[in-house]
C-alpha cells in the first residue's frame, strides 16, 4: 500500500472546495491524504487560485502532512491518482441561468437538474465526464471516480453505460439532508435509524425504521406533510412548498423534495415565475452568493470553512464524498445513499441502469441494499423518468437531435409537440459553444 493517497478534484475552484478540505482534515487519522490536486480550466483560474490558497491555509492550520497543488493541466494531475472527484459546471453559472430562464419564458419549469434545463446540463456535462474517464483509463486505471457534478444520476449512467467504467459512485446531498432533518424531527440519533432509499437521482422515495425494527415512516409523513405540518426547507434551492397530504399518505413513503416539481407542477412554476421577476432565477441568486463567498475566501486570515457556505445549497456534498473515499479506502461498510449500478436492487428498473439507493460502501464500491418493487404510483413516474434519462444520456453521447427531442417529449415537465421543439432549439443554440456533438450537422427546422 502506498504511503499516502493522491486525490484529484476536477472543478477545484468550486465554492464547495473548502468543505471538501474540511472533510479530509477531520478524517486524516484514518484517511492519509498526502497529495490533493485541485484542477480547473482557464476560465476558472482566478477562483482556483483563491480557493487553492485558502485550502493551503486550512491544511496548514490543521497541522497535517498534505501538499495542495493547483493546476489547469488535468492530465498531469491525474497521473497515478487514487481517487478523482468531480464538481464542475460546464458553462459556469451563466449556463445555469440560461437553463432556467429559457424554459420559464415558454411557461415551463426552469431548473438546473429537472425539466428542459436539466437535460441541457446533461448534454453539456456528460461528454466532458466521459473525456475524464478516458484520461483515467490511461493515467490512473485503478482510481475511483466520485462524482457530485449534476445531474448526478445521468452522469453515473453515462459513465457505466458508455464509459465502461465500473469504479464510479455518484453522490447527491438531498438524501443526506433528509436523514439529518428526519432524525432531528424524531429526536433520535442518525445511527439509531435505518433509512431505506430507492429510485433515481432527484426522484427517490424512502422508508425509515427505528433500532427495534419498527417502521416510523407514517409518523414522519404526518410530521412533515400532514394537514398541520410545516415541513420547512430541506434543500436550499427549493422553497417551502406543501404537498397534498392525502396523496403523500397514500404513497406510504417519504418523497424526495424534488417531487414537488412533479406532484405540484403548477404551484412550482408559479413560484419560479414570481421569483424570476422579483429576485432573479435561482442561478442569478447563487451567482451573487458565490461572489460574496469568494470575497470571504480572499481573506488571508480565513483558514476554515465559513458558515456562509451553507447558504449555497448542496451542503454536505463534499463531506459525504470524503466519507465515501474513507469507506472505500478502509473497507468500512458505511451505509450511504448513492448512485450506483442497480444490480436488481430496484426490481422495476433495468438491471444495469444507474439508481439512487441505500448502499454499503466497501473496498469494492457500493453494495446496493435490495428494495424490491414499487407500488403503481411510484413505479409509473419512476419508469417514465428512467426512460427519459436513458434517452438524454444517449443524446448527450451521440448528439442525435431526434433522440434529444424524444427525451424532451417524454419529460413530464416539458410541454410536448411544437413548443418542446422550440425550447430544445433555443437551448441548443444558447449553449452551442458547449455542444459540438449536436452541431456537426444542421438542426432540423421547426415544424419538421
Amino acid at each position: 500500500m502506498k504511503k499516502g493517497l493522491k486525490i484529484v478534484t476536477i472543478g477545484g475552484g468550486s465554492s464547495y472546495t473548502p468543505e471538501l478540505i474540511e472533510g479530509f482534515i477531520k478524517r486524516h487519522a484514518e484517511l492519509p491524504v498526502r497529495e490533493l490536486w485541485l484542477v480547473d480550466i482557464e476560465a476558472g483560474k482566478e477562483k482556483l487560485e483563491i480557493v487553492g490558497e485558502m485550502a493551503k491555509r486550512m491544511v496548514k492550520a490543521a497541522g497535517i502532512d498534505c501538499d495542495v497543488h493547483l493546476t489547469l493541466d488535468r492530465r498531469h494531475a491525474l497521473q497515478d491518482a487514487d481517487f478523482v472527484t468531480t464538481q464542475f459546471r460546464v458553462g459556469l453559472l451563466q449556463a445555469r441561468i440560461k437553463d432556467e430562464a429559457i424554459p420559464l419564458k415558454h411557461g415551463m419549469i426552469g431548473q438546473e437538474t429537472n425539466g428542459a434545463g436539466g437535460m441541457l446540463k446533461a448534454f453539456r456535462t456528460i461528454p466532458v465526464v466521459l473525456g475524464i474517464v478516458e484520461d483515467m483509463k490511461e493515467l490512473c486505471p485503478n482510481a475511483w471516480l466520485i462524482n457530485f457534478t449534476n445531474p448526478a444520476g445521468m452522469v453515473t449512467e453515462a459513465v457505466l453505460r458508455y464509459g465502461q467504467w465500473e469504479k464510479v459512485i455518484g453522490l447527491c446531498n438531498v438524501p443526506v439532508m433528509a436523514v439529518k432533518t428526519e432524525s432531528a424531527l424524531l429526536q433520535k440519533e442518525e445511527k439509531d435509524l435505518f433509512f431505506k432509499f430507492a429510485g433515481i437521482n432527484h426522484l427517490h422515495w424512502h422508508r425509515v425504521y427505528d433500532k427495534d425494527g419498527g417502521e416510523v415512516t407514517a409518523e414522519l409523513i404526518d410530521k412533515l406533510y400532514g394537514p398541520d405540518a410545516d415541513p420547512g426547507k430541506i434543500v436550499e434551492n427549493i422553497r417551502d412548498m406543501r404537498f397534498l397530504s392525502d396523496q403523500i399518505a397514500q404513497l406510504g413513503m417519504l418523497p424526495c423534495p424534488y417531487h414537488r416539481y412533479y406532484y405540484m407542477t403548477g404551484n412550482m412554476l408559479q413560484e419560479e415565475l414570481e421569483e424570476a421577476q422579483h429576485e432573479g432565477t435561482r442561478g442569478q441568486v447563487v451567482k451573487k452568493l458565490e461572489e460574496s463567498l469568494f470575497e470571504l475566501y480572499k481573506d488571508p486570515n480565513l483558514d476554515y470553512k465559513p458558515k456562509e457556505l451553507e447558504q449555497r445549497g448542496g451542503a454536505y456534498y463534499s463531506d459525504a464524498a470524503c466519507e465515501i473515499i474513507n469507506s472505500i479506502y478502509n473497507n468500512k461498510g458505511t451505509q450511504m445513499v448513492v448512485n450506483t449500478r442497480n444490480r436488481g436492487s430496484v426490481s422495476d428498473l433495468p438491471y444495469d441502469s444507474a439508481v439512487e439507493v441505500t448502499s454499503l460502501i466497501t473496498a469494492h464500491g457500493a453494495e446496493p441494499v435490495h428494495f424490491g418493487a414499487f407500488p403503481p404510483a411510484q413505479r409509473g413516474l419512476l419508469q417514465v423518468m428512467k426512460a427519459m434519462e436513458e434517452l438524454t444520456v444517449e443524446a448527450a453521447v451521440t448528439g442525435d437531435y431526434a433522440t434529444a427531442l424524444q427525451a424532451f417529449t417524454l419529460n413530464p415537465l416539458v410541454t410536448s409537440g411544437d413548443i418542446a421543439k422550440v425550447v430544445l432549439d433555443e437551448l441548443l443554440e444558447a449553449h452551442k459553444a458547449y455542444l459540438p456533438q449536436f452541431f456537426s450537422k444542421e438542426l432540423a427546422p421547426v415544424g419538421d
